[in-house]
């Protein structure tokens, strides 16, 4: 059942993934009365994978978007250790590294100047988050030796997650101190009367600013709203893998794909990048592609059971970048969307700008300008990557 439509609430927020979410924890934290909304149920699209996969960019050409995720990555364990102690449950993080083969003379050198500039760019002697190079052979118990002829990057401040189980937590807060309503979808917002719009016009409750997030279907709202297509769906696959004794082993990025060890047992590989797509589900096809793949270069995987797949499709704006702020045209619309890879890494440090941002104050820390809706509409809006 959704509110009564008399119920008036601070923030409304239209999507129950990671960035709805966590967007309602730091609305909740913030003071403010918050209902969240979604279509079907909690990490129904894109954000309830299985590949968990908290990668930060590479420390070279350095902009404000790879300082805004690095400033995530480091502040996300603190943040969910608090989640985990305020609702009883635990999302299985942990910092597990990242091996990134080398395979030619040309990326032997590119990564030895990467490394250098790691010292600076990861601050590595405050944080102690290290990217090295290490010799060929290097850690060819996990990694065939055959894929790195020239040896292999490892770096420390990549991290794993499990995406349903930190779902799991953020809603048992937001059920705990708002209100998370499912199988109700979001189509219009009345500010007049501060209404929101579900299917039919039916009013499901009243808030004073309405938050647009819903993963891709997201770019359906915000085009009803502005009269403008910001972003588009790219479907994802990937595997669930038996893993059984590997679950201390540093994710992989070899050849396109992730193996990331999960510390129940599993391994996930993926994803999968596919712009043209007909339906959700998993391709059979994909599946045994990602599993030959992944195997050709990580030989402890052989032969392991298959537990499941899974199929997403996830938001992406055409500027690349996510899409989070006031949209233009609307005093309390705001929308948080297109996170796309990085959606889990950052999401905690999206929700505190936005929620500052709703509240009238300034963020601990800023959004790129890339991020804000300037960037994304008007004469901004054409794909830059057609």
């Amino acid at each position: 059942m959704a509110p009564a439509a008399s119920d008036t609430y601070d923030v409304a927020i239209a999507g129950a993934g990671i960035f709805g979410l966590a967007i309602a924890r730091a609305a909740i934290e913030a003071g403010l009365k918050t209902v969240v909304f979604d279509r079907a149920h909690v990490g129904a699209g894109s954000s309830g994978g299985v590949l968990g996969a908290l990668m930060p960019h590479m420390p070279a050409r350095w902009n404000p978007k790879k300082e805004f995720q690095f400033q995530a990555l480091s502040c996300l364990e603190e943040r969910i250790r608090l989640l985990e102690t305020e609702t009883g449950q635990t999302c299985s993080y942990a910092r597990c590294g990242r091996i990134l083969p080398l395979t030619t003379t040309d990326k032997l050198e590119h990564h030895l100047e990467r490394a250098e500039e790691s010292r600076l760019r990861w601050k590595s002697e405050e944080t102690g988050f290290t990217y090295v190079v290490e010799a060929a052979g290097s850690r060819s118990d996990w990694l065939d030796a055959a894929a790195a002829p020239h040896g292999i990057v490892y770096e420390t401040l990549a991290a794993r997650i499990s995406p349903r189980q930190y779902l799991a937590a953020l809603s048992a807060f937001v059920r705990q101190r708002g209100t998370l309503m499912e199988g109700i979808e979001v189509t219009g917002f009345d500010p007049t009367n501060s209404r929101i719009e579900s299917v039919g016009g039916q009013v499901v409750a009243r808030a004073r600013s309405l938050v647009v997030t819903g993963g891709f279907a997201a770019f359906d709202l915000i085009e009803r709203l502005t009269g403008e297509r910001v972003g588009r769906g790219e479907k994802g696959q990937a595997l669930l893998l038996d893993g059984k004794g590997l679950e201390d082993r540093p994710a992989i990025y070899c050849d396109g794909l992730y193996v990331v060890p999960h510390a129940n047992g599993t391994v996930a590989i993926g994803s999968t990048s596919d712009r043209e797509f007909q339906d959700d589900l998993p391709s059979a096809d994909r599946s045994t592609e990602l599993l030959q793949r992944a195997t050709a270069f990580c030989p402890p995987l052989k032969g392991r059971e298959v537990i499941s797949d899974w199929a997403g499709i996830r938001p992406r704006c055409h500027k690349r970048d996510p899409l989070v702020g006031r949209l233009p045209g609307h005093e309390k619309v705001f929308a948080a969307t297109g996170g796309f890879k990085i959606s889990f890494g950052i999401a905690h440090l999206i929700a505190d700008a936005l929620i500052a941002e709703i509240s009238g104050k300034k963020p601990v820390i800023p959004l790129p300008a890339t991020f804000r809706p300037d960037h994304h509409f008007g004469a901004n809006r054409l794909d830059a990557d057609r």
